[in-house]
């Protein structure tokens, strides 16, 4: 059953705090069978260490389809301005700032 028909407009309030948002060059994924766990924090060069700054828990329905939408809004940006090109620190390209963990609440 679809809970949301797809023409239902969906009020959302954003509070001053949330809408100043939160820097992330980092996130860690970790998931377990009832929930993904995105943990969004930064890193800075040469400081080895870093905290969490938020983490958003999702089913894993719910983190599909917010893979197909992030999938959706990449391609809309990469035609509205150029291919988003992703480097490391020797140049070369592959992706950087997520890492799967295989096990849920791991801490660093």
């Amino acid at each position: 059953m679809n809970q949301n028909p797809p023409n239902q407009q969906i009020n959302v309030e954003l509070g001053e705090k949330e809408a100043e948002g939160i820097y992330s060059n980092l996130a860690l994924i970790s998931h377990s069978p009832a929930e993904f766990i995105i943990d969004f924090t930064r890193m800075l060069p040469g400081v080895p260490k870093t905290k969490v700054y938020a983490r958003i828990i999702m089913t894993p329905q719910h983190a599909k389809s917010f893979l197909h939408a992030l999938k959706e809004n990449v391609g809309k940006y990469e035609k509205q301005f150029e291919e988003i090109k992703v480097y490391n620190q020797a140049g070369s390209q592959q992706s950087i700032g997520f890492s799967p963990q295989q096990q849920a609440g791991k801490t660093k």
